[in-house]
C-alpha cells in the first residue's frame, strides 16, 4: 500500500470536496440555505464526524499495536541469534562453519529489511533466508555430542534455531499493510463529505480557502503516517530500528 499515494488521494478528495461545497452553496436557491436546512446538515455531519473519528481511532490503535508487536518479534529474533551463536560456541570448535553460516544469514536479513544500512546491495528473498536457517538446523542436528553437556547444548541450539525459523517465516508473512482497502475507501468518502459540508457553510474568502487547504493537508499527512506505521519493515520512513540486529551481528562469531 503506497502511503504517499494514499496521502495524496486523501488531500485531493478533502480539499476538492470543500471547494465543491463552496461552489454549490453559491449556486443553490436561498431556501436551501435556510437556518432549518443548515441545522439538519450540521446534525447529519456531526454523526458522520463521530463515525470517522471512531474509525480513525481504531485504525491508529491497530497500527500502533501492530508496530509494537512486530518490533518486539524482531528484537526477540535478534536476541535469539546471539543465544544460538553462544550455544554453538560452548559446544565446541566443530560448530565454526555453522556459526559462520549463521552470521551470513543474519547479514542477509539486514540487507532484506534495511538495504541502506548494508554495504552490499544484493537482493535477498525471504525464502533464501528461511533455507539458510533450515541448513543451520540440519548441521546442528548432525552434530555428534560426546557428553551430556554437548547433548544439552545441541538440544538448546535446535530449540533456538526452530524459534528463529518460525519467526523468519512469520516476518515474511507480515509483508504489506493490515489496513484493508474497503475500510480506507469508506473513510475517505466520509472525510470528503465532511469537507463538502465545511465548504457548503463557509464564506467564500481567501482565509477560509487557506484554512481548508491546511486542514486537508494535515489530514492527508495523518493518513500517510498511519499507513507508514502499519508497514514497519519493508518501506517508508517509519521503520523499526536496525540497531538490535546490527548489534547482534557484531556479537556473532566471537
Amino acid at each position: 500500500m503506497n502511503s504517499i499515494a494514499i496521502g495524496a488521494i486523501v488531500f485531493v478528495c478533502t480539499f476538492a470536496g470543500a471547494m465543491i461545497g463552496m461552489y454549490a452553496s453559491s449556486r443553490l436557491p436561498d431556501h436551501h440555505l435556510s437556518p432549518a436546512s443548515t441545522a439538519v446538515i450540521r446534525l447529519a455531519m456531526a454523526f458522520v464526524v463521530a463515525l470517522a473519528t471512531l474509525v480513525i481511532s481504531l485504525m491508529i490503535a491497530s497500527a500502533r499495536t501492530s508496530f509494537a508487536t512486530k518490533d518486539a518479534e524482531y528484537r526477540r529474533g535478534a536476541a535469539d541469534l546471539i543465544l544460538l551463536d553462544r550455544a554453538m560456541a560452548h559446544y565446541g570448535p566443530e560448530t565454526k562453519n555453522t556459526r559462520d553460516l549463521l552470521r551470513r544469514v543474519a547479514e542477509a536479513k539486514l540487507r532484506e529489511f534495511w538495504p541502506e544500512d548494508s554495504t552490499s546491495r544484493e537482493q535477498i528473498r525471504p525464502i533464501e533466508i528461511g533455507i539458510g536457517i533450515e541448513k543451520i538446523e540440519d548441521e546442528v542436528r548432525a552434530l555428534e555430542p560426546k557428553d551430556n553437556a554437548q547433548r544439552s547444548l545441541q538440544a538448546r541450539a535446535l530449540q533456538i534455531s526452530a524459534d528463529i525459523e518460525t519467526l523468519t517465516w512469520l516476518l515474511a508473512e507480515q509483508r504489506g499493510s493490515e489496513i484493508r482497502w474497503p475500510t480506507l475507501v469508506v473513510l475517505v468518502f466520509w472525510l470528503t463529505i465532511i469537507f463538502v459540508s465545511f465548504g457548503f457553510s463557509a464564506p467564500r474568502n481567501a482565509t477560509v480557502v487557506v484554512t481548508l487547504f491546511v486542514c486537508s493537508l494535515s489530514i492527508a499527512g495523518g493518513m500517510y503516517l498511519l499507513v507508514q506505521l502499519d508497514e514497519p519493515y519493508y518501506s517508508g520512513y517509519i521503520k523499526v530500528s536496525s540497531a538490535p540486529l546490527r548489534a547482534a551481528i557484531d556479537q556473532l562469531g566471537r
